[in-house]
């Protein structure tokens, strides 16, 4: 007699939608103009996460163009220049992608190197951009407050690898 195995199906709406939801209510949120002890909240990059998380989880034609959806949101939330964003998270997720045979059964510092990398080279692109857009560079102190907290968002990357990464049976 054959026994049924129970097969666990993680869709696009688990993966994709519900944290690009979560990305965009978190950036709300932190983008409110809320003062605590002198201090505004931290503005980092969340959607890197998942530009991060997407192609090591499984690469997807719809994760694409959610990031693009993603940076396009982040350009008219920060009203920053059109496709900055966008850029800056398809180069992440491109590298990633192309990286993801060296990084695949890699954890912790390895991981955390890699999204370092990334989230590194991503800001100093647009940095690059918005100097040569300008004509003036912007302030060293304010990309660090941005750097900061979006390399400190790597307990969510660790999270969402561990939660979805191989999670769908029918995949291995």
């Amino acid at each position: 007699m054959k026994r049924s195995t129970a097969v666990r199906v993680v869709g696009p709406l688990q993966w994709i939608v519900y944290p690009a939801l979560a990305v965009v209510a978190a950036t709300i949120i932190l983008g409110m103009p809320v003062q605590l002890f002198g201090l505004h909240l931290p503005e980092p990059v969340i959607p890197m996460v998942l530009a991060f998380c997407w192609p090591l989880i499984r690469p997807s034609m719809i994760a694409p163009a959610v990031l693009f959806g993603l940076g396009v949101f982040l350009d008219l939330f920060w009203e920053g220049p059109l496709g900055l964003w966008s850029l800056a998270l398809m180069s992440v997720y491109c590298t990633i992608l192309f990286a993801r045979n060296l990084i695949a059964g890699h954890e912790g510092v390895i991981r955390f190197v890699w999204y370092a990398a990334c989230t590194l080279g991503a800001f100093l692109m647009a940095y690059l951009i918005v100097a040569m857009r300008s004509g003036n560079p912007p302030a060293i102190l304010s990309l660090v407050l941005q750097v900061l907290p979006t390399l400190l968002l790597y307990p969510a990357v660790d999270w969402l690898l561990e939660r979805f990464d191989d999670s769908d049976t029918r995949f291995r």
